[in-house]
């Protein structure tokens, strides 16, 4: 003979007291603890890895302009619309982004040590210089 079950007597007869729910709670708080940093470490690397997706991805647009134009823009803003004889763009699908800490990509023509322009990110601080989370991001 089978049993049946009987839902309303289940909540009544069978529910978990406040010490059973104190205990998981405190169970699950330990494992938050042990398991947040190491999570919250790794944000500061993403945001790092994603500046420097996006200084390739504006490297690949200055190129682009400077195939079409000849030179490389004077700002990052020519890559979405200019009157430059050549131009042909928008080189950019959307404005110019910022980096991932809401600051703007620092961009220079001509560049340091003779490259052609640099490009970097002042990271988290929005400070030139820096270590950890705070050191600049080149591009070149």
């Amino acid at each position: 003979m089978k049993k049946k079950l009987n839902f309303k007597g289940f909540l009544s007869n069978n529910g978990f007291t406040l010490v059973e729910l104190l205990i998981v709670i405190t169970i699950l708080g330990l494992l938050m603890s042990l398991v947040a940093p190491k999570m919250f470490s790794k944000v500061g690397s993403t945001q790092r890895n994603t500046a420097a997706a996006q200084m390739q991805n504006l490297e690949t647009s200055l190129d682009t302009y400077r195939l079409d134009v000849g030179y490389y823009p004077d700002s990052l803003a020519e890559l979405r619309s200019s009157t430059k004889r050549g131009w042909d763009g928008p080189y950019l699908p959307k404005d110019v982004p910022l980096d991932p800490w809401g600051n703007p990509y620092q961009y220079k023509t001509p560049g340091e040590d003779g490259k052609p322009y640099s490009l970097m990110s002042f990271g988290k601080d929005g400070q030139q210089g820096g270590s950890d989370d705070n050191e600049d991001i080149v591009h070149q």
